[in-house]
């Protein structure tokens, strides 16, 4: 009987070193789609910027300026993220308490 309950001691450490590692894992993916969105915005961003300022001018754009905007909307889309996460950590953690 001792034996077997070692055995199945050993069991449940083993699946429960697996479940942490494949926590860490979805953590670790779960961080990698958040950057790999965030890359996507700013791309979109970029490009909406871009498509405003070409949209129906025919002459000579501006290059800083054009620059100057993407830089500006993308301040703008980091601030609005930022709002974001706190708003979610807030709401964590009036639910944790």
């Amino acid at each position: 009987n001792e034996k077997e309950l070692q055995d199945v001691v050993k069991q449940q450490e083993e699946k429960m070193f697996q479940l942490i590692d494949k926590s860490g894992e979805v953590a670790r993916l779960k961080a990698e789609v958040s950057q790999l969105k965030r890359s996507l915005q700013h791309a979109e961003t970029e490009a909406r910027v871009l498509w405003e300022e070409m949209r129906g001018k025919e002459h000579q754009v501006d290059t800083a300026y054009v620059q100057e905007r993407v830089i500006l909307q993308r301040e703008v889309d980091k601030l609005r993220l930022l709002l974001l996460e706190k708003k979610d950590e807030n709401l964590q953690l009036t639910d944790k308490y």
